[in-house]
């Protein structure tokens, strides 16, 4: 797989690719990662990628010309811009020529990023990544350029740098490969509950919640957080690991890791299971 990255700050993404999973997934080959200077597809001496807008108003608006003259020397011309064939899918996003091609704009006011997005990212070919900045992007870059549009989250960050590590990171551990054990991108928070489905179903009938929330999606994504982990020693400053976990009894242990994920998104994301409610 590979990832296309156009930013004006290049150099921001040395921490970022050198270290864990996605270094792991680069030198084993898994993942080829190509970082392209957004000024580099300018014209004028002073490499402006930035102008005023229109109506008025505070900062300034990344300008289309470059982004679209840096998607076309990426990918060619198959984009939703220039490609007549493409239109909308049946979920609202733009679809191209190349299917196995995605462009993804990252912006503040874009579609909340999931995992099912992140799933579905890394069963493409190859991914661009449009890193946003100042007070925002010429709106014909998400109309025509885009196949979508993403946000990390409800806050406005600097730039779509910080995003565009996320998402490339969130993909990069879903490819087959890149996880020591494949069993880790099934097993935790927002795996799919069609993985979980045959270990956990006895669970999930004792249960007082559905098994999968209204607001999952048509792909059976769980919206649940992963459930608590323990690891040696098994007594800390006075505090033990929960007996069940010691005992041996593998179906009981997965009743208990069942409650307490229900109990942990309760806690900490109840806005997960608020359609149950």
């Amino acid at each position: 797989m590979r990832f296309d990255i156009v930013t004006i700050f290049p150099a921001f993404f040395a921490g970022p690719l050198d270290y864990g999973i996605v270094r792991r997934a680069r030198e084993a080959e898994l993942v080829r990662i190509a970082m392209h200077d957004l000024r580099d597809f300018t014209h004028d001496r002073h490499r402006s990628v930035d102008d005023r807008p229109f109506g008025g108003g505070e900062g300034m608006v990344l300008k289309p010309e470059p982004l679209f003259e840096a998607v076309e020397s990426i990918v060619g011309d198959w984009h939703a811009g220039t490609n007549k064939s493409a239109g909308r899918d049946a979920g609202g996003t733009k679809s191209a020529a190349d299917a196995s091609v995605a462009i993804v704009l990252l912006s503040a006011s874009g579609k909340l990023f999931r995992q099912a997005n992140a799933r579905r990212l890394a069963s493409l070919d190859r991914v661009v990544l449009l890193c946003g900045r100042y007070e925002g992007v010429d709106e014909r870059v998400a109309e025509h350029l885009a196949t979508e549009e993403l946000s990390i989250g409800d806050f406005v960050l600097s730039g779509g740098e910080l995003a565009a590590a996320l998402v490339l990171d969130a993909v990069t551990r879903l490819l087959p490969g890149a996880l020591g054990n494949e069993d880790s991108a099934i097993h935790e928070s927002f795996s799919p509950e069609s993985e979980r489905k045959t270990e956990e179903s006895s669970a999930a009938r004792e249960s007082a919640a559905p098994t999968r929330p209204a607001n999952a999606s048509s792909a059976g994504e769980s919206l649940l957080l992963d459930y608590p982990h323990y690891t040696r020693p098994a007594e800390f400053r006075g505090w033990t690991v929960p007996e069940i976990l010691i005992g041996g009894n593998h179906q009981e242990i997965r009743r208990w890791r069942r409650r307490m994920a229900l109990e942990k998104t309760r806690r900490n994301r109840p806005d997960l299971l608020a359609p149950l409610d």
